[in-house]
């Protein structure tokens, strides 16, 4: 497919993403007024005076349902579509004239990931960058960031549609600082285990779902792991791979690195070039510490701190 014909296979399928996105408000009243007359319905109670008009017709479509589209499909189902059919692969790159510490924490990132290819940005721009990611098929980008030579943030866009999501990065500690050599090991590229605590809110379940399709379904009997904790907001990240010398009773842990820590403060309906694409969560420190979205339910958290 020429370029020409690219660019337009993406235009069309950007339009019809923000039509099917426009129609969820619809789609959500409907699903409201035909849950009131299945519960009028099961209950043995009258229906409610302001649908009578349209019972019948509500009726109709109540009867037709099944468990599949009982619910109404949202704009995450479509990002994620091709979830389950498709591997993932993953590009990464890092911001312009990195530094060498930079340049290592995208090598790094790049064992983490399987199927992740690394790319040197040079003087590539963002909105291309994008366009020939699309064209050779990548499901995401990630794109690492320094400050005066540390890692401190890094941007994580799924394609076509996004969405993009946008971390500080704190406490980076690379393979070579955990141990020599010896300590650490090489990295298998076998697919991971993932283990997401503390994301139990609906923002943490959705930070949970950008970050675990980044990766492919593992073997049972892989013996690598990648754990994402979350406490207060920042999410640890670390990567260890376990022995098992004398059976279960007996498991022997290795970190196998890097290890660094995550703050999320933003997440966009859209891809990384799309500047006016409509924000779903930002991060505002200044709002009452009660009243802000956080990653992990007060009640979970709760019980977590009494066990």
């Amino acid at each position: 497919m020429s370029s020409v014909g690219m660019l337009r296979r993406n235009a069309r399928l950007r339009k019809e993403y923000l039509y099917r996105k426009s129609l969820e408000g619809k789609e959500k009243e409907l699903y409201e007024k035909k849950r009131k007359i299945r519960q009028a319905l099961e209950e043995g109670k009258p229906i409610p005076t302001e649908l009578r008009r349209e019972e019948a017709e509500l009726r109709r479509e109540v009867e037709l349902e099944d468990d599949n589209t009982a619910v109404p499909r949202t704009h995450m189902d479509d990002e994620y579509a091709n979830a389950g059919a498709l591997q993932p692969k993953v590009l990464i790159t890092t911001s312009r004239d990195p530094s060498s510490r930079l340049a290592q924490f995208a090598k790094e990132l790049k064992l983490i990931f399987p199927n992740s290819q690394r790319l040197n940005r040079g003087g590539l721009v963002v909105g291309d960058l994008i366009e020939s990611s699309r064209s050779h098929e990548f499901t995401d980008i990630i794109v690492v960031h320094e400050h005066r030579g540390e890692p401190d943030g890094m941007v994580v866009c799924h394609l076509p549609y996004g969405p993009t999501a946008y971390f500080g990065i704190h406490n980076t500690v690379l393979r070579h600082d955990i141990g020599d050599k010896k300590d650490v090991g090489t990295v298998s590229e076998a697919y991971p285990h993932l283990i997401f605590e503390g994301f139990t809110s609906k923002l943490g379940k959705r930070v949970s779902d950008i970050l675990k399709h980044l990766f492919p379904a593992p073997k049972m009997e892989t013996k690598r792991v990648m754990t994402f904790a979350n406490m207060d907001d920042y999410v640890s990240f670390r990567h260890h791979t376990y022995e098992m010398p004398r059976g279960e009773d007996s498991i022997t842990l290795t970190e196998k690195g890097p290890r660094f820590d995550m703050k999320l403060y933003q997440i966009k309906l859209g891809t990384l070039d799309q500047k006016h694409a409509e924000n779903e969560y930002v991060l505002r420190s200044y709002i009452n510490s009660a009243k802000r979205q956080k990653l992990q339910d007060d009640d979970d958290d709760d019980d977590g701190n009494a066990s």
